[in-house]
């Protein structure tokens, strides 16, 4: 039977562990962890709701619609899903090659490009499964989005700010700003 102590040597060796995976290699977590959690509840939906099913989540403010979007944000450029394939192979092939510089830039604008890549790469996912991708989030006044739309959002809203406001913390200077 282990002693107390050799099980705690365990149970910290797999904190010490996790520790290692989300802070010093927090961006291929934040990544996988978009995809995931993106991936999951896309799965949920298809499985559960059929198209065009809408369910009350807060009435008249927040539904759980399941939309095939064969667009871009909101359904621009319908029935392009070789050119959103592309595109999307693209900014992942980019991201891989550029991926050293993606390193070293500065927290924020790091995290908004993971979060745009781990979003773009979420919903490639669904292009190639099936050419439309998968929206469930109805606020009823905007149109349907879904989780990987979100971490674009957010991704390129961090990137606006680290290039606006943060630029010149990392030595390199802002044109904005300087």
């Amino acid at each position: 039977m282990e002693s107390i102590i050799s099980v705690l040597k365990k149970f910290l060796l797999v904190i010490e562990l996790i520790a290692y995976v989300v802070f010093v290699h927090w961006d291929k977590f934040l990544f996988v962890g978009i995809i995931a959690i993106d991936q999951f509840v896309k799965g949920i939906v298809v499985a559960s709701m059929v198209p065009g099913e809408s369910i009350p989540i807060l009435k008249h403010f927040l539904h759980l619609t399941y939309v095939l979007n064969p667009g871009a944000a909101f359904g621009i450029l319908p029935h392009q899903r070789e050119l959103f394939l592309l595109a999307g192979v693209a900014i992942l092939i980019g991201s891989a090659i550029f991926y050293s510089q993606i390193k070293k830039s500065d927290s924020i604008l790091r995290f908004g490009l993971i979060s745009l890549i781990s979003g773009a790469a979420a919903n490639l996912i669904d292009r190639f499964q099936n050419g439309l991708v998968v929206d469930f989030i109805d606020f009823r006044i905007w149109p349907v989005f879904n989780i990987a739309d979100i971490a674009i959002v957010i991704g390129v809203g961090c990137m606006v700010y680290s290039i606006l406001f943060n630029f010149g913390e990392s030595g390199v200077k802002n044109p904005v700003r300087d």
